[in-house]
């Protein structure tokens, strides 16, 4: 399963869903849960040019929202963890494996439902010059997108990134790898289609959708259409890249399961002890203060 994939669909879904509408998510993995309310102001104000006022609305909804997320979500994403933890040291399926992909995206949905109406007062406020200011750091963003990825180079480019970030994401979950392992996993990931040039495209028209939307926001039905759209980021691919999506979601099953079988038994006890960390973290995470101060 992938690392940054699987930290940023828990730790970090619950930045509040005007983010999650207009913002990357990847910058989440690099900060703790209790500074996410900094964070995600910091962010939003990044993108929107958010006035004062603006900025203490959002605050005062994300608190919100981050504390129905920590004492309500958490203890479901132990349970959630703790269930993958025991299917990892029983032996991974490929049902397994989907099922996990499946029970992150679930959650993520979760998350949507819950602030898609705290989204919608808080764009009701957006001016037509912080639709501009946020255009602007898309188009910085999808810059860097390009160039992350390497789509601005050939095939074979393309794939060796992948490769040295596949690499880095296994190492984070199991530890070392050594060179026999290394070249094993970089022939699994060569098979797999590359998929970023017509996510990049994706993406794209994501945005234009969400400007088309705000375009709209004085209808009287903005707020159940935010929520569609949030829920629904299927609707409107192009064709291509929905049949390609499908094909990927289903090989990179079968990757991490090949990675899998292919993993030291010290290496299949890291993982079991890298997702038990999560287990306790949520857990910790979602004790409400008086609880922790009695336990003491």
């Amino acid at each position: 399963m992938s690392g940054d994939w699987l930290k940023f669909k828990t730790a970090a879904a619950i930045l509040l869903v005007l983010s999650l509408a207009v913002l990357p998510g990847c910058s989440l993995l690099r900060i703790g849960y209790g500074q996410l309310d900094n964070f995600a102001a910091w962010t939003a104000d990044e993108y929107f040019d958010l006035e004062p006022e603006q900025r203490r609305e959002f605050l005062a909804r994300f608190e919100r929202l981050h504390e129905w997320h920590r004492y309500q979500q958490l203890p479901d994403y132990a349970a959630f963890f703790s269930e993958t933890r025991s299917r990892v040291q029983k032996g991974l399926s490929r049902d397994d494996v989907l099922w996990v992909v499946e029970g992150a995206r679930e959650r993520y949905r979760v998350i949507l439902r819950r602030g898609a109406d705290d989204a919608a007062a808080l764009l009701l406020t957006i001016t037509p010059a912080q639709l501009a200011a946020l255009q602007r750091q898309w188009d910085k963003v999808n810059s860097r997108f390009v160039r992350e990825y390497r789509l601005d180079q050939d095939t074979e480019a393309q794939r060796r990134e992948r490769g040295r970030r596949v690499l880095s994401r296994i190492r984070d979950w199991v530890g070392h790898l050594d060179g026999a392992q290394e070249q094993k996993i970089l022939a699994l990931a060569k098979d797999m289609p590359l998929i970023h040039g017509l996510r990049h495209k994706d993406r794209i028209r994501r945005q234009r959708e969400f400007l088309r939307l705000m375009a709209q926001r004085d209808a009287p039905d903005f707020a159940a259409r935010l929520r569609h759209w949030l829920l629904n980021w299927e609707e409107g691919r192009d064709p291509a890249y929905h049949r390609l999506f499908q094909e990927w979601e289903q090989r990179q099953a079968d990757f991490y399961l090949a990675v899998y079988r292919s993993l030291l038994p010290h290496q299949r006890a890291a993982l079991a002890d890298r997702l038990q960390s999560y287990v306790s973290d949520f857990t910790r995470l979602a004790r409400r203060p008086e609880a922790q101060a009695a336990s003491r």
